[in-house]
């Protein structure tokens, strides 16, 4: 198995003192940002990504979200780019630039000079974003599906044809050969998050792209899974565990109890301060604006549908009781477990590569970086050493 360490980057100090009530107020004002804390941030994350390269971790990755603490990576590119020169062998995974928010044709260059910069070890994550930055960059939310499937178009040609030309509804080029052109050929992996929406999934099958099944609850993600292997049938593909990658929590420690008494803290402010800051995560609010489709949970079993409306409250009123419960089928605790857990969740969704968080809720950097060796001295091999060879809820739903 692979192992990527997604890193979110969040602003370094906690800022639930600015709360009004159980909101963190958006937009953020400019008096409540501290520069010496971004740079010491940024300092930190770096000196982490290379700890993870010097240990033997698959890859480091990076997102992109604006206008919010949640994170300091408005440009993955610029991250990675800068990741790439403190490293030597692990993958950098940009999950993922937002295809519709910006110029597709800058991204393509971006990202082959990004290939170019690390000798071959881009993935190129692409996602449409959250509602917030719509209304941020001014970007009707209605368009975001037709503007990412275009955006993703204009890419891929630019990464593969000699000359090319493109009549769009948003862009529109003539006679375009990119320079520097991606070291990947005909171009780096690209893969696409999942959070629940139907057509997404369906994209993703008819481009037989890998997907993370995100979904916020094992049932949903359960569902995901096998919709998606259906959408790649239906295309002529067979889904197979390199088009699976599982997002996980991870947290090691002596006992159970102690990786909730460690962890849970900032597990807490992850989703009670900064998860949705200033934004809608609610299934049915989206649909009014035009960024989800009546359609888009259609697919979901009836037991998951409250999985899939994404109630903020679900993260605003979450308790350290929630946090013990949750951290009971977690891989949170000893290292022993923390494989076990880690193993059997992924040969359940029969995904080859894991995505795991190890300073979820913006933790000090010290608690980082002992994770990140525990992890790797712990857990790592005995992860890396399996192999997942089925896709087990796709076998039994066909």
């Amino acid at each position: 198995m692979k192992v990527i360490v997604f890193d979110l980057l969040p602003y370094g100090e906690h800022l639930d003192h600015l709360k009004v009530g159980s909101e963190l107020p958006h937009p953020l004002h400019k008096k409540h940002f501290k520069s010496d804390v971004a740079v010491k941030t940024y300092a930190e994350h770096l000196d982490a990504w290379e700890e993870l390269d010097r240990l033997g971790y698959d890859g480091v990755g990076f997102n992109e979200h604006h206008t919010s603490p949640y994170g300091l990576m408005n440009s993955p590119n610029l991250m990675a780019a800068a990741a790439a020169q403190r490293t030597r062998n692990i993958k950098l995974l940009i999950y993922g630039n937002l295809l519709p928010l910006h110029q597709p044709l800058r991204l393509a260059e971006e990202l082959a000079m990004l290939d170019c910069l690390s000798n071959g070890r881009l993935i190129s994550g692409v996602a449409r974003g959250i509602p917030r930055e719509y209304i941020v960059h001014n970007v009707p939310m209605g368009e975001s599906r037709a503007r990412f499937e275009e955006a993703y178009k204009i890419i891929i040609k630019a990464w593969t044809e000699e000359e090319f030309s493109y009549e769009g509804e948003f862009w529109s080029y003539k006679n375009v050969s990119i320079w520097p052109r991606p070291v990947q050929q005909p171009h780096p992996p690209i893969w696409v998050p999942i959070t629940g929406s139907k057509e997404s999934i369906e994209w993703a099958g008819a481009n037989n792209i890998p997907i993370t099944p995100g979904g916020g609850s094992p049932g949903l993600r359960e569902d995901i899974i096998i919709y998606y292997a259906k959408c790649l049938a239906k295309n002529g593909f067979k889904i197979t565990p390199d088009h699976l990658n599982f997002p996980m929590n991870v947290y090691v420690a002596d006992s159970k109890a102690q990786a909730v008494k460690e962890a849970g803290p900032y597990h807490l402010y992850f989703n009670r301060t900064l998860f949705s800051h200033g934004n809608v995560t609610e299934t049915n609010l989206q649909r009014k604006d035009g960024y989800v489709s009546d359609a888009s949970s259609d697919y979901v079993r009836p037991e998951n549908l409250q999985a899939a409306a994404r109630s903020r409250e679900d993260f605003r009123n979450m308790t350290m009781d929630d946090v013990e419960r949750m951290a009971e089928n977690a891989p949170w605790g000893t290292a022993e477990e923390v494989i076990e857990r880690i193993i059997e969740t992924a040969e359940h969704a029969g995904a080859n590569t894991v995505q795991i968080s190890l300073n979820r809720g913006a933790m000090p950097h010290e608690m980082f970086m002992a994770q990140i060796k525990l992890f790797a001295d712990k857990v790592l091999p005995a992860v890396q050493a399996h192999k997942i060879k089925s896709v087990p809820l796709a076998e039994a739903a066909s």
